[in-house]
């Protein structure tokens, strides 16, 4: 275990502790030595920080801490409120292995040319470092349970990442996903929407997710090891299946409608197009503006209720963490991979530019810090996630991470930083789903005011079309002002800034 001893010097004649002369050495050597010897006098013995590390799936800002009216998470707001929460926090892609791994690797989309489900960066980066993978390089011991990568077969596992194989690292098992006879029944992957059966929580993945943590910790503890713990949560993933008791914490006629449940007025086409994600079940329709409201009503009562689930389940590990007195020194990083719709701008679940679904959750909770239950409106992304847990354990940053540190926003919220984030989405011209990066990337920033999006063809680099959102008079993005002439100085601005990539919105301080 990483750690330092505690000593205490003798400023008088530079003896060490017990009161032996030092060897035949010169004075400077004598000073250097009384300086290091001050040093671990003034810090004393501690153990190098652990990381918990809790990824949560299709998660979009809808908690308490955040300001939604309706959503009932004690646990994570108690997680905020001895930490700092993000409030303008953006993923990369918005789907869930490009996200993920662009946040385990500490690069961006295009840099690990990774943009669909099927790719993994060790295809073209076979020597790249990931975030688990540093720190079990300096000393840790690090364990992958539940869904930290993202994947089938070799996308869904990194194995030079983890000290040992990976835990549930795969969450398709028939029994896992439904608790109904009928539900059950059936084999294939995708049966109904939603699901309120009365079931404990260990009938779920999820909740079986958390007992193996819950035992990790244990024997982290009574091993002294300093560990990389990664606890991947599915929920509030679709289906939205989740224990009766969770659903009955709403009541359904109190659950907001959509804001908004048409497109945004002068969108492209192919910004629009639905993942082909949520077709799938069996009590969805194939068009999706045939959803009656009741179902739109019964899904989004379905969210909250998953939502609340994972709060359970999290309120757990933080128990645990302070039963084994490891609360003191354990890090912990609470992160969505990716935001979500649900009807918003006629869309569902997630794979777009809007703000709905590159819009995190991220709350990181630091021993000792300064400031517990700050909130911090700065622009940050997750890919700052990687150079901010190294900086805090003191580990060396490696200079081809493509993040910004955040410890200084856990120091000061509110000192200037990014001036915009980057988020980007490939299509195809004529497919619903895209291959590798598609035909278009669209490529995106969140600036204070605006979000830009800038539909560029891959391999010719012609801009097909223009997206700008202003959130100041359109906070639900419902009309693209990318053609209005009044907008026409901020729409240049906007594409200069992205074209000056995002080293340029660095605070020069």
């Amino acid at each position: 275990m990483r750690h330092y001893a505690a000593i205490r010097p003798n400023p008088n004649n530079l003896h060490p502790p017990g009161g032996r002369p030092l060897p035949n050495l010169t004075m400077s050597k004598r000073i250097l030595i009384f300086h290091f010897a001050i040093f671990i006098f003034q810090f004393g013995a501690r153990s190098a920080p652990n990381v918990l590390f809790i990824a949560v799936d299709d998660l979009r800002p809808a908690l308490a801490c955040y300001g939604d009216p309706i959503a009932i998470t004690p646990n994570i707001d108690r997680l905020a409120s001895q930490g700092t929460v993000f409030n303008r926090a953006y993923c990369q892609l918005a789907v869930c292995g490009p996200s993920r791994l662009s946040l385990l690797s500490g690069r961006r989309p295009d840099t690990i040319q990774v943009w669909d489900l099927k790719s993994h960066f060790r295809e073209t980066f076979p020597d790249l470092v990931t975030l688990p993978q540093h720190f079990k390089n300096n000393g840790y011991y690090t364990r992958s349970i539940g869904k930290i990568y993202h994947g089938s077969g070799a996308p869904m596992k990194d194995p030079p990442s983890w000290s040992e194989e990976a835990l549930y690292d795969s969450g398709r098992k028939h029994e896992w996903r439904y608790a109904s006879k009928e539900n059950r029944a059936v084999v294939t992957l995708k049966r109904s929407s939603t699901e309120a059966e009365d079931v404990s929580d260990n009938t779920f993945v999820d909740g079986l997710v958390c007992d193996a943590a819950e035992a990790a910790l244990a024997i982290f503890k009574e091993n002294q090891q300093s560990f990389f713990l990664g606890v991947g949560f599915r929920k509030p993933h679709l289906p939205f299946v989740a224990p009766k008791k969770y659903w009955d914490l709403y009541k359904r006629e109190d659950i907001p409608k959509p804001v908004s449940n048409s497109h945004p007025k002068g969108a492209p086409e192919f910004a629009l197009r639905t993942w082909n994600e949520i077709e799938g079940y069996t009590d969805i329709p194939k068009d999706l503006n045939e959803i009656s409201p009741a179902k739109i009503q019964e899904l989004r009562h379905g969210y909250y209720a998953c939502i609340s689930y994972i709060d359970t389940l999290l309120g757990r590990l933080l128990d645990r963490l302070d039963e084994l007195e490891l609360t003191d020194n354990t890090i912990i990083c609470f992160w969505g991979d990716h935001g979500f719709h649900l009807g918003e701008q006629g869309l569902w679940t997630k794979a777009n530019n809007y703000e709905l679904a590159a819009r995190v959750p991220l709350i990181l909770s630091v021993p000792g810090q300064k400031g517990k239950g700050n909130a911090s409106n700065a622009l940050v992304e997750l890919v700052d996630v990687y150079p901010t847990l190294s900086e805090l354990c003191e580990l060396p940053l490696s200079p081809k991470l493509e993040g910004l540190s955040l410890k200084p926003l856990l120091e000061d919220p509110i000192r200037p930083w990014k001036s915009a984030a980057f988020n980007q989405y490939p299509r195809d011209f004529t497919e619903i789903k895209h291959k590798r990066q598609g035909d278009v990337m669209g490529y995106s920033i969140r600036t204070e005011r605006f979000r830009y999006v800038q539909w560029r063809e891959w391999k010719s680099g012609k801009i097909h079309v223009h997206e700008l959102y202003d959130h100041q008079t359109d906070p639900n993005e419902m009309n693209n002002l990318a053609g209005h002439p009044e907008y026409a100085t901020t729409l240049i601005q906007h594409q200069h800034q992205l074209d000056a990539g995002w080293k340029s919105t660095i605070p020069s301080e």
